[in-house]
């Protein structure tokens, strides 16, 4: 059951713990280390503040194909594998396991399968004692509604980079699913206090954290305009951003990471892993992790601003206190509540062949080869009517690498058909083997091919999102559809008749009791009472001056710096959703990020040149003081044009291996001297 909240928090409340939560890995079905989620969880459960496991299972950043053909994120057999270990916690500990996007993409069928796993898991030898209340949170959405807030002007691109939705976009996806806010799973828990799995779909990702929160503080939503509530709903947002990745804000990376979240919104971070430790710029680096900008992060229904948010080093060196993030609600600003849709769609089938070249003669001018090759391809298929491309990746060109003795090649074909694409796999695989150029002595072959035995390899359907676009919706959609719900009156009486009429909510449920376990001899899960304060430890913080010194060190040890990449602690790059490159440079000295910053090198113009690009299309780009760190967001370009991460030609769905220009930025005089 909730917890009641006093308008007027004062002090000592916002020193008493709502929850503790407990984030065994940053992805379901990629592995966890039981040893020490269950070191994290026996004294959180001793503490009698309610506890829970929560985590993420779902990500666009792979691309299209989850979507698009209704494949997992992982095989089931990861999945049985987590969630056994999973539920053996929640059955022994008796705290509620939490988890969103299910199988990857989230959508019905998906978190359906996944319920799956947990009712094959219960019915295993030696779990008879197993009784979970399972509730199933599903996001997909019909096509039907879609086309008419399409019509009604109501659906618009999420970021400057995204292309208008058209109605054929709608026509080639085979299903959608939207991201959800908390609200689904606030009322989840509502609806089923004795909850002790959730399965969620398709949601933004500290969804779950948000809502484990907001329902044990009783926050009241509709009360959007008041400073607590946005203080509080940002604070538990905040905290959800972070650690929903599990350990990747500690250094060295920890498999997954804890919160103890308090009353007025604040909270702490812990990594798992006991050989690691947060520091206020891990912690408020990782904040701005994957996202188009640090300071502003949107999601359903508003924006988080981080922009007062404070980071402390408590004594153990281990954990921050983050504070005074503000969440803000589009309805206070009297706008619809939004929702992301996601979808894919098969544009065709691919085919491919690799290899390697390594005449130098024929190196120097491999490009003029390909324009040759792909002229040959197009001229044996002149009487093909279906649509087909063709392309190269190459790797270790000599102006990427002067030192380079081989190039190696992929070759991709797009076809209307597999046959269609493996022919012009082939074709353009003998066209590279026995392209003549000038200077040729090499007349028996110019490729090194036929890795693994094969000469061209079909990869089946390629696919490209369909939809990464935002739709408006109508007062209380993003809540979830109860049976038996009450009818409401129709806000200002849009109906026509101000008569009442049933709200309609887009994302519904279903809850079934899984395993042969008598419930009847398990715990509660503990509820915080006054009593309880002041069982749970907390950790004396140290002074502002102390972690001030503690995260501004002065030295620098440049002096032998010549390139950015000498400079920076982390220089790096990630997809911001699929149709964004954002770069992240983190300075481990304040003393460095200063001069960096006052020096003038990085700035949009940097960044157009670094990526040749005009400045009018830099996303994003500036300095965030609290992680000590420089951030840009630019489109993600392929084949010299706007594109979606993953489909055809792509080299770096995850956008990982695109800081290098940044890396090799040469530092100018001015700023040596003063490293000096």
């Amino acid at each position: 059951m909730p917890i009641a909240i006093d308008e007027h928090t004062s002090n000592v409340d916002a020193s008493i713990p709502l929850c503790h939560i407990v984030t065994p890995v940053g992805m379901l079905g990629y592995g966890l280390k039981e040893d020490e989620t269950i070191a994290a969880l026996k004294p959180f459960v001793a503490s009698g503040v309610p506890t829970a496991i929560i985590l993420d299972s779902g990500s666009t950043d792979s691309g299209p194909d989850r979507l698009a053909q209704g494949i997992m994120g992982c095989p089931r057999t990861a999945y049985v594998r987590d969630l056994r270990k999973l539920l053996k916690l929640v059955h022994e500990y008796h705290v509620p396991l939490i988890f969103s996007s299910a199988g990857g993409d989230g959508t019905d069928e998906h978190v359906r399968e996944i319920v799956g796993v947990v009712e094959q898991i219960a019915a295993e030898e030696g779990n008879d004692g197993y009784s979970f209340k399972t509730v199933a949170i599903f996001a997909g959405i019909k096509k039907e509604l879609i086309r008419e807030r399409l019509r009604a002007g109501a659906i618009s691109g999420c970021g400057a980079c995204v292309p208008p939705l058209t109605e054929e976009d709608i026509d080639a996806s085979p299903r959608v699913v939207a991201q959800m806010g908390p609200e689904p799973f606030i009322d989840a828990m509502h609806a089923n206090p004795d909850f002790d799995v959730i399965v969620g779909g398709r949601a933004y990702d500290p969804a779950p954290y948000v809502a484990y929160c907001a329902y044990l503080s009783g926050l009241d939503l509709n009360d959007y305009n008041s400073p607590i509530v946005q203080r509080q709903f940002g604070g538990f947002t905040h905290m959800g951003k972070i650690l929903e990745c599990g350990g990747t804000c500690a250094e060295p990376k920890s498999h997954g990471a804890i919160s103890t979240v308090f009353k007025d919104g604040s909270f702490t971070i812990s990594p798992l892993t006991p050989t690691a430790h947060c520091t206020p710029v891990t912690v408020a680096a990782h904040t701005m992790y994957e996202k188009s900008r640090p300071d502003i992060l949107h999601g359903p229904g508003g924006y988080l601003d981080l922009n007062s948010a404070t980071y402390e080093q408590l004594e153990d060196q281990r954990t921050i206190k983050v504070r005074d993030g503000v969440f803000n609600f589009l309805k206070g600003r009297g706008l619809p509540y939004q929702v992301k849709l996601e979808a894919g769609c098969v544009v065709g089938y691919r085919s491919m062949f690799m290899g390697s070249v390594r005449d130098p003669i024929l190196i120097k001018q491999f490009d003029a080869l390909t324009d040759l090759i792909k002229k040959y391809v197009a001229d044996q298929h002149s009487d093909v009517t279906e649509k087909w491309e063709l392309d190269f990746h190459l790797y270790g060109k000599p102006e990427d690498n002067p030192q380079s003795s081989e190039i190696f090649i992929i070759g991709e074909a797009l076809g209307a058909t597999q046959e269609l694409a493996t022919s012009v796999a082939a074709t353009a695989r003998i066209g590279v083997i026995h392209g003549s150029y000038p200077g040729q002595k090499a007349t028996s072959g110019n490729f090194a091919f036929g890795i693994g035995g094969k000469t061209v390899i079909e990869l089946g359907p390629c696919t490209q999102f369909s939809m990464y676009h935002l739709m408006d919706l109508n007062e209380g959609e993003e809540g979830l559809s109860l049976d038996n719900e009450a009818e409401e009156p129709v806000k200002n009486g849009v109906n026509g008749n101000g008569t009442h009429k049933q709200r309609t909510r887009l994302f519904t449920q279903s809850v079934s009791l899984i395993g042969k376990g008598d419930r009847s001899l398990q715990k509660s899960p503990a509820l915080l009472t006054n009593g309880h304060a002041d069982t749970v430890k907390l950790i004396t913080e140290k002074s502002s001056a102390t972690t001030q010194a503690s995260s501004t060190s002065t030295s620098n040890g440049h002096a032998k710096a010549s390139t950015l990449g000498d400079l920076a602690k982390v220089v790096r790059s990630k997809n911001a959703g699929p149709f964004e490159i954002t770069f992240d440079l983190i300075f481990e000295s304040r003393d460095t990020y200063l001069k960096v910053k006052d020096s003038g090198l990085l700035s949009p113009k940097t960044i157009a040149e670094a990526y040749k690009l005009a400045e009018s299309d830099i996303v994003w780009c500036g300095f965030f003081d609290p992680a000590q760190a420089f951030k840009a967001t630019i489109p993600r370009v392929r084949r010299g044009k706007r594109a979606a991460g993953g489909g055809f030609m792509e080299n770096d769905v995850h956008g990982s291996q695109q800081h290098l220009e940044l890396v090799n930025l040469k530092l100018p005089e001015e700023l040596l001297a003063s490293l000096a």
